[in-house]
């Protein structure tokens, strides 16, 4: 039962940040939408920042499930990329309102800035990581590889908040392309044929 509230607490603040920000975010407004008391929240989280934490933590882990076949892949390493975009893509699609309304409250919130912050370094530690892996083994050609992720991950994080942060979203699938023509012209100087993507559903 006390899972079961946690996560309907969540659920409630993923439906508020769909159209409000995070500044307009009350516990009594976020119970509002429960069928528990003020003191469950309490019992669960000791603020709005720990809960705007535990939802970031939930969709690091959703996007690094996608992310799997090309961080640690074997092979070819552009069918792994585009997997890993496709499914970086469906996240944001489903998410991308949470996404906007951390990156939005980092600019005025130190704690959320913080998060935020931490939040991109880590896929930036790790798209560095699988470039450089690649460039070892003669499949990227040789550049800085710290400043080309973080590159990446910016222009995905801009484009993704901008597409689906708030309704309507726009369709995933120009999104999808995009993204993949990018980080493939980019690291391995290719275009994917347009065959070998699938549909984001």
């Amino acid at each position: 039962r006390s899972e079961r509230t946690r996560e309907q607490i969540l659920e409630a603040a993923l439906s508020f940040l769909e159209n409000r920000p995070f500044r307009d975010l009350t516990v009594g407004l976020l119970m509002e939408d429960t069928a528990v008391g003020r003191s469950a929240f309490y019992f669960h989280f000791a603020d709005l920042h720990e809960l705007m934490e535990v939802l970031l933590i939930d969709l690091e882990r959703q996007i690094l499930e996608q992310a799997d076949p090309w961080f640690v892949g074997t092979g070819d390493p552009v069918p792994h990329l585009v997997v890993s975009l496709e499914g970086l893509v469906r996240v944001c699609h489903e998410r991308g309102p949470l996404v906007r309304a951390v990156s939005d409250a980092a600019t005025t919130d130190e704690r959320l800035e913080r998060t935020w912050t931490e939040f991109l370094g880590r896929f930036d530690d790790a798209v560095e990581a699988r470039i450089r892996g690649d460039q070892e083994q003669g499949l990227i050609p040789p550049f800085e590889a710290r400043p080309v992720a973080v590159a990446l991950n910016r222009l995905d994080a801009s484009l993704l908040i901008d597409a689906f942060g708030s309704h309507p979203r726009s369709a995933p699938e120009p999104v999808r392309d995009a993204i993949v023509r990018i980080w493939t012209s980019t690291l391995y100087g290719s275009d994917v044929p347009s065959g070998s993507r699938s549909r984001v559903k």
